[in-house]
């Protein structure tokens, strides 16, 4: 065992009290010469927090003394809430005063204060263990002595000083990134310097720019990344053909959409003889061409993921991988991991296999196509394809199986009305268009998630280290809220009064409200109350899914946790699982999946961002126009509605002027006192577009009658 766990192990005894080193050193019998090295040791404890050492130098767990590790959820007004990583306890508010130099999304360690009755929790931050925004993107504003940046995330309230001298040149106006040099202190604001001019605010393409800069989602590949991507061979070696099972007989065929060039799956099916199906799914083996430790595999952990945006995508890996060598491309031959499985007519999966293999795509489909072949009966492509027209329908029946099979179990299916941004060469939007899941999605979706669900049952009763995608229990308390407020719609969840709530509850409130007006904010809502589903090398299933045993295998080209699953598995197909490489995989394998959760966060978050400030670029010109749209949501300051394009605005309550309208949070409604009028979740309304602000991503409606 090494002395960091066996001071865990004693910090969390019973009867441990804070102690001195000399102390500690007593109780674990550690000789006095090998003192440096547990000062050295319990000083990186301290700096990550898993330990505190008090005024008296004495050592104990935060939670001991009182304290929370977590994250800092700033607001634009200057307090805070700590995010505690402990998912049983609930968020801590810190006011102004308690802050002490905390920004938004710093990890620290929180003092608990005593809380009023009937108060929420309230604490103090008295350690930042690590910062969270080095640099930050914002718009510069130049005096004569000096220059100021106001930050683009409004949750850091404070702007960042730049001394003369320090601005690289930037005009006022323009947005640039700033590292930061002293961080805010007391009343003092945080100074930095500035790295990198984007260039001025509303120049084409400096708008996504910021948007990148301020997740630190890098748009060009590091140039010893692309040496080593360049040397890799473009043919298969001999001895990886020989090795291999070949499969390049089967007619493999890869299912994206139009735009997608990294095709990271290709599916198979036939009919046995018994009545059963036998799936087959290959997943580009990337493993092959990314080895730990290399200059690729450290920039693909660095990214954690490909990020897909309006018609572009930042890759994981350098495009010499991501769309050439490992992506299934049609007519090639390529190097795959393959899992076969049986399936009965329940659904079952009653016998799999798992193995390294070559095959060739027969053909590169579309969603679409396949949609029109097997639904619309498209001559053209039915005469096109017509070498692979039975294997389509094979698919269908056998997804349909996988996904009736799910249903009975209670795997919760959201179905979000989806929309794709438009844009032009220059990268303005000229349409906004409703995106519809149809049977080709429905097909892959389900071969997926089955060989996904196979890999990790697989791994699981081997007993080594893996990188399970996990989604925990709900916190019912969240749970109960919602269900309060979708009791004002005529809602309810059934089996919250025993407070164990299964995925099943969830999915027949969701057929509920399927085709409703407030189908969208329901469903969203009910979203925020789950928790987000993670990476981690812990199996607690997937609650979301109605899933014992999850992972993500199917997409190695984009996600690193897939990577590194990869690697597990062919060194345990090929017996090299060793001992040694267990241990060391236990040692990894927990930062990696907290690194890859927080890089798909980012790389959500701008997706979000980015979509957010199209839509609003999109409205600048249709100021005056009425459109019809649905309330989305009530707050006593207005309502947001929700047009047919999914763009969403808010009518200030302000402006309307035919009455005094007062917001009731018990039923999400805004009444009217002298008439009574009132608006709720889901009322159809007409609006006027009177305002678009680009920089805050604002669009403001005002109500238009329907007689006007």
């Amino acid at each position: 065992m090494r002395v960091k766990e066996k001071l865990l192990q004693l910090f969390s005894r019973e009867d441990y009290m804070p102690s001195k080193i000399e102390e500690i050193m007593d109780m674990l019998d550690i000789d006095y010469g090998q003192k440096k090295m547990l000062e050295a040791t319990l000083k990186e404890m301290e700096k990550e927090g898993l330990v505190f050492k008090t005024k008296r130098g004495k050592y104990a767990l935060p939670e001991r003394l009182g304290l929370v590790r977590g994250r800092i959820d700033g607001h634009p007004k200057g307090y805070g809430f700590l995010i505690p990583e402990d998912r049983n306890m609930k968020d801590i508010f810190i006011p102004i005063s308690g802050m002490n130099g905390a920004m938004d999304g710093d990890l620290v360690l929180v003092r608990l204060l005593q809380g009023g009755e009937g108060k929420s929790q309230e604490g103090e931050v008295i350690k930042i263990l690590k910062r969270a925004n080095t640099t930050i993107v914002g718009t510069y504003e130049k005096n004569k002595n000096f220059g100021f940046v106001i930050p683009d995330n409004r949750k850091i309230h404070q702007d960042i000083f730049i001394p003369k001298g320090e601005d690289k040149g930037a005009k006022t106006g323009m947005k640039v990134v700033v590292r930061i040099t002293k961080w805010p202190e007391g009343r003092r604001s945080p100074e930095g310097e500035i790295i990198e001019v984007l260039g001025y605010k509303g120049e084409p393409g400096i708008e996504i720019k910021s948007i990148l800069r301020s997740y630190d989602i890098p748009e060009t590949f590091p140039k010893e990344v692309l040496k080593e991507a360049e040397e890799l061979p473009e043919e298969i070696p001999q001895r990886e053909r020989k090795r291999r099972v070949d499969l390049t007989e089967l007619r493999f065929v890869t299912i994206d959409g139009e735009d997608a060039k990294d095709l990271d799956d290709a599916v198979y099916v036939e009919k046995l003889e018994n009545g059963h199906y036998l799936l087959y799914v290959s997943i580009a083996d990337v493993s092959h061409y990314v080895k730990e430790g290399s200059h690729l595999d450290k920039e693909a952990l660095k990214r954690g993921c490909s990020v897909y945006f309006l018609d572009r995508v930042i890759p994981m890996l350098p495009p010499k991988l991501s769309n050439g060598i490992c992506s299934l491309n049609p007519k090639e031959h390529r190097l795959t991991l393959t899992v076969k499985m049986e399936i009965n007519k329940k659904g079952e999966v009653v016998d799999h296999e798992i193995f390294e293999s070559i095959i060739e795509s027969k053909e590169r489909m579309t969603y679409t196509n396949v949609y029109k072949i097997l639904e619309e009966e498209d001559e053209e492509l039915k005469k096109r394809y017509s070498h692979l027209i039975e294997d389509f329908k094979l698919m269908r029946e056998l997804a349909l199986v996988l996904l009736e099979k799910r249903k009975r179990r209670g795997s919760v299916d959201f179905d979000f009305p989806e929309a794709k941004v438009i844009v032009d060469e220059k990268g303005k939007p000229i349409d906004i268009v409703k995106v519809e899941r149809n049977i080709a999605h429905k097909i892959i979706e389900e071969f997926m998630l089955a060989a996904n669900e196979t890999v990790a049952e697989h791994m699981h009763w081997l007993n080594v280290p893996f990188v399970y995608r996990i989604h925990e229990h709900p916190d019912i308390e969240k749970l109960q809220a919602f269900n309060k407020f979708i009791h004002n719609l005529g809602y309810h969840i059934k089996g919250i009064e025993g407070g164990d709530i299964h995925p099943k509850a969830l999915q027949d409130l969701i057929n509920q409200v399927k085709g409703k007006t407030e189908q969208k904010v329901v469903e969203t809502l009910l979203l925020r109350s789950l928790k987000r589903a993670r990476y981690s090398p812990e199996d607690v299933g997937h609650y979301a899914l109605a899933a014992r045993y999850y992972t993500h295998f199917t997409s190695p080209i984009r996600r690193y946790p897939d990577l590194v699953i990869h690697r597990i598995i062919k060194e345990y197909i090929n017996g090299k699982l060793t001992e040694k490489r267990q241990k060391h995989y236990n040692r990894i394998l927990e930062d990696i999946a907290a690194k890859s959760s927080e890089r798909e966060r980012a790389a959500e978050t701008a997706e979000r961002e980015i979509e957010e400030l199209k839509k609003v670029e999109y409205m600048v010109d249709k100021v005056g126009n009425v459109y019809k749209g649905i309330i989305s949501n009530v707050t006593s300051y207005g309502f947001f509605v929700e047009l047919e394009n999914t763009v969403e605005g808010l009518v200030d309550v302000a402006s309307l002027e035919d009455d005094y309208y007062v917001f009731d949070p018990e039923k999400y409604v805004i009444i009217g006192e002298r008439t009574k009028k009132i608006f709720s979740i889901g009322k159809e309304v007409l609006v006027r577009v009177a305002h678009v602000n680009v920089d805050n991503r604002e669009i403001d409606f005002v109500l238009v009658e329907e007689d006007s």
